[in-house]
């Protein structure tokens, strides 16, 4: 049995605190200065993870090395699982000519690709994560705006910003019920807490949207639109979690965003300049750049029948994880789950509980990518493709994603040995000993979490103990720092090395994950800080009425 050390070097907390984040920043130099492979990455910083816990934290080697084989396992399922049957899904639409049908659908509902980035990656992206989450929405999404002819790199960027805030109440609550399991915190004041933090963000992430995909230009062309559509999303937001339930409000949030901003863009938009090359800010694509002749298979309107084709393998995915939300078939799938003890790995927390690391869950059933199976056995069936062809298909996008797959589950693998040895653990007790200044960095400890992990729900239940321990040591609010958690924690998904992977590998940018990370960094900080900010003043008498 094998008790996690808080401090493990002799001497002030802050020097093991130091150790601690050493594969982090070996994770974050070897990615952004050194210009590694993602894959080279992950492995470095988990063999200075393994090396770490075995010399300084005392952790038995084959116990180090089993946590990291969960990891790797957890990698391959559900993650992997998850992604790579929504880019198969993918795959089947463009082998049947209908994604190309799809992008022409989404063109006339505005032909300004700074409209499509919004309704594409921001509000149908978020309707994803409300249902799926664990990649889903960047796979989805990226491919989409690809098609409608964004540059690989813009493509992935448009999407990672936009897979930022619905992340706190996606999938369907998920984070917010786990940060109520390991808190003890009522779940309801939990969402309403995230609810009166996030939305503030988010009336931001349209607006940074429009400098991503056309700079300048595109925000003073269009700041109104999509602060309209920032607007309709936060407050639909706001509304859901605190008068409803936290579990429906990015749906809601999808499609107030969504309506807003096409009743806005009805109106007749100037025409701007053909999209530039990824070297220079893509300009929106406009009426007068993407005319087509009268007459070409580009302005034809497809048959209603190919439309509704075309659009069936995503509603279809909606449909699945909607139905399986309803109670009956929800208890239904939840009975597959299958918890097991992870064999030969036995850790006991610092104050000596036994850790949940040492349970494993296979959801079989339950699991985004098992849905997405279902969705995709349906989409073959509407499209016609044959069993063969589809197995093709997907023994494809598993070889083209190897390298994407071998990244994940070395960041895995990382992520579960830094949380089984207590490194994570350390770094989160040293931040705690800032008393009431924890209050503004309570979302850091969150956004870390998610980098590592690339989960809302992963980093709540590896720190939301810790941060209402530190919000009693400091007394603070604890369900204020809770929240905290969540609340910045969604502003590590555009950074987080699981979602620039999968990102990477859906528009064939893989070994570039280093490019999108440096791309993504700056905004991911910077919003951040606002968050940061707004969490601070929450903790003090000028916004505490804030807090439920």
């Amino acid at each position: 049995m094998y008790q996690q050390p808080l401090q493990p070097v002799a001497g002030p907390l802050a020097l093991s605190a130091a150790c601690a984040a050493l594969p982090l920043l070996t994770l974050f130099l070897l990615l952004g200065v050194v210009r590694a492979r993602a894959w080279v990455a992950a492995f470095g910083a988990l063999a200075v993870a393994v090396v770490l816990a075995w010399a300084l934290w005392r952790m038995p080697l084959a116990q180090t090395l089993l946590a990291a084989g969960q990891g790797a396992t957890f990698a391959l399922f559900p993650l992997v699982w998850t992604f790579a049957t929504a880019i198969w899904i993918y795959r089947m639409t463009v082998h049947t000519g209908h994604f190309d049908t799809l992008r022409r659908g989404f063109a006339r509902i505005s032909d300004d690709r700074r409209v499509q980035a919004m309704v594409i990656a921001f509000c149908f992206g978020s309707l994803l994560e409300a249902l799926a989450g664990q990649g889903t929405p960047v796979a989805v999404t990226t491919v989409m705006l690809l098609a409608l002819g964004f540059t690989p790199v813009r493509a992935a960027t448009v999407a990672l910003v936009a897979n930022t805030v619905p992340a706190a109440f996606g999938p369907l609550g998920l984070p917010i019920t786990t940060l109520a399991g390991v808190t003890g915190l009522p779940a309801t004041e939990l969402g309403m807490m995230a609810g009166r933090q996030v939305p503030v963000v988010a009336v931001l992430v349209p607006l940074v949207l429009l400098v991503v995909v056309d700079g300048r230009r595109g925000l003073r062309e269009l700041w109104r639109p999509a602060l309209a559509c920032g607007v309709a999303f936060a407050l639909a937001q706001f509304a859901t979690a605190n008068f409803l339930t936290a579990a429906l409000a990015d749906i809601a949030a999808a499609f107030a965003g969504a309506g807003v901003l096409l009743l806005v863009t009805r109106r007749a938009r100037r025409p701007v300049p053909a999209p530039a090359g990824d070297g220079a800010p893509e300009p929106a694509a406009s009426s007068a750049s993407t005319a087509t002749p009268q007459g070409s298979p580009e302005a034809a309107r497809p048959s209603p029948g190919r439309a509704w084709l075309a659009y069936a393998p995503y509603v279809t995915i909606v449909a699945v994880f909607a139905v399986s939300q309803v109670p009956a078939v929800k208890r239904l799938l939840d009975a597959g789950t299958l918890a097991v003890s992870w064999p030969g790995l036995h850790v006991l927390t610092a104050a000596g509980t036994p850790s949940p690391l040492s349970t494993f869950r296979f959801a079989w059933l339950a699991a985004p990518g098992s849905l997405l199976l279902v969705a995709g056995l349906v989409t073959m069936a509407l499209l016609r493709v044959s069993p063969r062809e589809a197995g093709r298909l997907y023994g494809r996008t598993l070889y083209e994603l190897r390298w994407a797959v071998l990244t994940v589950v070395g960041l895995l693998a990382l992520s579960f040995t830094m949380n089984a040895s207590g490194q994570i653990a350390t770094l989160g007790v040293w931040m705690a000993g800032a008393g009431t200044l924890f209050a503004v960095l309570a979302p850091v400890l969150g956004w870390l979490g998610v980098a590592l992990t690339g989960s809302d729900t992963s980093s709540n239940s590896l720190f939301g103990a810790l941060q209402v321990a530190a919000a009693q040591r400091a007394g603070l609010d604890p369900v204020l720092l809770a929240a905290a958690n969540a609340s910045g924690g969604t502003l590590g998904k555009m950074i987080s090395l699981q979602n620039l992977t999968i990102a990477a590998a859906a528009v064939g940018l893989s070994g570039r994950e280093g490019d999108l990370f440096r791309r993504m960094f700056g905004w991911s900080v910077l919003l951040l800080a606002l968050m940061c900010l707004l969490v601070g003043l929450q903790a003090t008498p000028l916004l505490s009425w804030m807090v439920p």
